[in-house]
């Protein structure tokens, strides 16, 4: 019989997943379907899963399926088996017509692209994976650079011996996939020259909340393997889905990596590639072009629109991505489903520490679990036997052959990678918690130490000392939750903000601009804007710290306008309130450069802080710059669902300077829907609600303050803390007087304080009063909910939940 083994990718798509596997089947998708409308593919064909099941036949077949009837939890044995199989096929004879094709479409390939010689990777594309619900990184070798006809041949035999690597053994085990199913097809593409541009790994949503509306995308130097490898830190960049095509920057955070090594090809001897050190020049600057990441986010979305359809369901995708470095081109190396949070169950379990210790390490934290164990720390391959289930795996880097023992690990904490790197992606399959990129992970944590791994707490995760308390929490996240008061949440760390958006709330109450300042900006505006004064030594950290910008005032609203930025995103296109700077001159003076700026006072509390400060002249330029961050984020990054809150302002008279210096800084109240509100928390406030209300569009009461001002209490004094109580009866009327006068005047009136997180019977005191919206830290919002729907049950009517007025939003 005459079989052709090879097909071009323009005759294969989904439907030939058993004659080329999942990755082949998908390139050929989308040639078919999606290169016409723009998408750059490299020319390749295909070696379909006929050609393996002629070598891996007859006797040798029987030989192999009697070698897997084993324990693949016995990682010695395992490795032993795999071995020996390899070595089987690698010694099998290919027939005279398989190779004829082959070389034959390897030659065709070669006049196609014009050149004399051509290099090109050959991937591996098993039958059972890429799946829209199976996929694993690495189960299979990749081979690069192959040039000529014998290392095409050598490298095809090896792909399909790599089959049956320790970890893919393990995988198809672990996930009840049965061996003799799986077939496996090879994947002959031209190389794109990344090795002298870059390349990466995209996600069309954020892959550790499995929010859909942001778009994930790392970038290094190179060839691709060392991202993939965890073997460098890249370069991540956030991109808004819903403001991509009309905003003239919808990238809501740049993070720069390390980016320590480039993979480049090797001219010497039979190794394909090799790795070089980064120049430092290269290491601090982004290895992408902002416009670079918008063309390829608008390709990733393609990508995902064609696939969505196709499935009938929104179908994130994890997509590879090379620049050739000689023709400037971008191209999609290639694309699969995203399984781990397209699969994800309605039940969310939530992880919160009980209580915490030292702080041993930090590092970027995948996924949002706690594990705790004794630690154990893998220098090389060799100890990857001593490894035992529960324990918490140390190591520089993971690659694939440690699949097996990662999945019985506690929590992963690696010192080199990414978010998209080996040791992250395989973490978040299992759900293990992970921290990579520490630096110094191995060298911190000492095997048999017991230690907490906590990735719970944002972007930046933490090992500490010991075995805490972990307490965990089922909610059904997908429960249609509809409430008249609005759940809002309260946030100050952008790194929460994608977390927090796929919780049932209708928004942000209270985005706290000083704590973006503290975190990501770090530099006093002042000092950034007047240098000349700074002491030497500060002026050096400084400059330092601002690095390739040409001003700092460049620094200060890029930074500012990032953190924001990925606030309003991340909830795009609900509200986001956002209060202008709150800090305190002692706080301020904490600030790189602040001691130049600001006065001492005998009580910062009650001093220049708030709405004082945007319009004086000690001040008046920093706030400016406040002022351009957020026009940034509402004009170019087009996030008009940004509010802006005004805190602390003590009087009508004062409000009214305020209002006036926003608009001199271009931020005009009503024009493009912008909404200024107010802080009622101060007495005055509330004495004076309806001349506030008719000024403001707002009201957010802060019970901190307004309790502290009420009773006299300074909250920040130890020696009287514990007279500080938002329960004491005439705190209460102060909040419930709040409440009604801004009702009142009109005007929408939400709590942003810390008192209905903390107290059940103030939540349900507000919701009794028909305050507008409660705002809440993250943490609390479930429990609050419950009492909000308890509250409104008894307020509104039994039958309320079931006749609920669709004038209100649902959460």
């Amino acid at each position: 019989m005459n079989i052709n083994f090879i097909r071009s990718y323009g005759e294969i798509g989904l439907e030939d997943i058993a004659l080329v596997g999942g990755k082949n089947a998908s390139l050929g998708e989308m040639y078919q379907n999606l290169v016409p409308l723009g998408l750059n593919l490299p020319e390749g064909f295909v070696i379909t899963s006929e050609a393996y099941s002629e070598i891996v036949s007859g006797d040798l077949r029987h030989r192999i399926l009697e070698l897997l009837k084993f324990d693949s939890s016995d990682v010695a044995e395992l490795n032993r088996r795999s071995l020996q199989i390899q070595e089987m096929i690698r010694k099998t004879e290919l027939s005279d017509r398989f190779l004829s094709q082959l070389f034959s479409a390897f030659e065709k390939l070669k006049k196609e692209s014009g050149l004399q010689d051509i290099e090109v990777a050959v991937r591996s594309s098993a039958t059972a994976e890429d799946l829209p619900d199976a996929s694993f990184a690495g189960q299979q070798e990749t081979f690069l650079n192959v040039r000529n006809q014998l290392e095409l041949r050598d490298a095809c035999i090896n792909c399909i011996a790599s089959l049956f690597t320790a970890r893919a053994i393990s995988y198809r085990n672990s996930h009840g996939i049965d061996h003799e199913s799986v077939k496996l097809s090879v994947g002959v593409q031209r190389m794109v020259r990344t090795d002298l541009a870059s390349s990466g790994v995209i996600f069309t949503l954020d892959t550790e909340s499995g929010s859909r509306d942001v778009i994930l995308l790392t970038s290094s130097y190179g060839l691709g393997e060392n991202i993939v490898g965890g073997r460098v830190d890249p370069d991540e960049f956030w991109v808004s889905k819903p403001i991509l095509s009309s905003a003239e920057d919808p990238i809501l955070k740049r993070k720069l990596g390390q980016k320590q090594m480039r993979m480049v090809y090797s001219t010497h001897g039979s190794q394909r590639t090799k790795n070089l050190d980064v120049s430092p020049t290269d290491r601090n600057k982004l290895s992408l072009t902002d416009a670079e990441v918008i063309y390829l986010s608008k390709q990733a979305l393609i990508i995902e629109s064609y696939y969505s359809r196709k499935y009938n369901r929104q179908m994130p995708m994890d997509i590879e991505w090379g620049k050739d470095g000689k023709t400037g081109k971008i191209f999609i190396l290639q694309a699969r489903p995203e399984t781990v949070h397209t699969s994800i169950s309605n039940k969310n379990v939530i992880m919160t520490l009980e209580k915490r210790s030292e702080v041993l390490l930090e590092g970027r934290a995948v996924g949002t679990n706690i594990g705790s164990g004794v630690a154990r720390v893998i220098k090389n391959k060799r100890d990857l036997e001593s490894f035992q289930k529960g324990e918490i795996l140390i190591a520089d880097m993971t690659d694939p052959d440690w699949e097996p023992i990662m999945k019985k690990a506690s929590a992963i904490i690696t010192n080199r990678g990414g978010r998209t790197c080996h040791a992250a992606i395989v973490s978040r399959e299992h759900g293990v918690p992970c921290l990579v990129g520490t630096g110094v992970g191995t060298e911190i944590l000492k095997t048999g130490q017991l230690v907490t791994v906590s990735c719970a707490d944002g972007e930046t995760g933490h090992v500490y000392n010991g075995l805490l308390p972990i307490k965990k929490e089922i909610i059904d996240i997908n429960s249609k939750i509809k409430t008249r008061t609005k759940v809002m949440v309260n946030l100050g760390n952008p790194d929460e903000a994608l977390k927090a958006s796929v919780m049932p709330v209708s928004g942000v109450g209270l985005a706290r601009m000083e704590f973006i300042i503290a975190e990501s900006v770090r530099i006093h505006p002042m000092a950034l804007l007047h240098p000349e004064r700074l002491e030497e030594s500060v002026l050096k950290n400084m400059t330092s710290i601002v690095g390739e910008y040409k001003k700092g005032s460049d620094y200060f609203i890029r930074r500012l306008s990032e953190g924001i930025g990925m606030i309003a995103g991340a909830f795009y296109p609900r509200p986001v309130i956002v209060r202008l700077s709150d800090f305190k001159t002692n706080e301020y003076c904490n600030l790189i450069g602040g001691k130049a700026f600001e006065p001492v006072e005998e009580n910062p509390m009650i001093g220049f802080r708030g709405a004082s400060r945007y319009y004086h002249p000690n001040y008046a330029e920093g706030f400016a710059l406040e002022c351009k961050a957020i026009k940034y984020c509402r004009e170019k990054m087009g996030l008009k669902n940004i509010k802006i809150m005004v805190p602390f302002c003590r009087s009508v008279k004062e409000g009214i300077k305020v209002i006036s210096e926003l608009e001199k800084n271009g931020l005009i109240q009503g024009k493009d829907d912008l909404e200024v509100y107010v802080m009622c928390e101060l007495p005055s406030n509330v004495l004076d609600a309806k001349a506030f209300g008719e000024l403001f569009d707002g009201f957010s009461v802060g019970s901190n303050d307004l309790t502290q001002m009420t009773l006299g209490v300074d909250r920040d004094s130890e020696l009287i803390s514990d007279l500080f109580d938002e329960r004491d009866p005439a705190a209460l009327r102060m909040i419930n007087m709040a409440v009604s006068e801004g009702l009142k005047a009109g005007i929408p009136v939400g709590i942003c304080g810390q008192a209905p997180s903390d107290y059940p019977e103030i939540c349900e005191n507000l919701v009794r009063l028909g305050i507008t919206s409660i705002s809440l830290s993250p943490d609390s919002v479930f429990k609050a909910l419950r009492i909000i729907i308890a509250a409104e049950k008894e307020v509104y009517g039994e039958s309320f939940q079931n006749n609920f007025n669709e004038n209100y939003p649902s959460h």
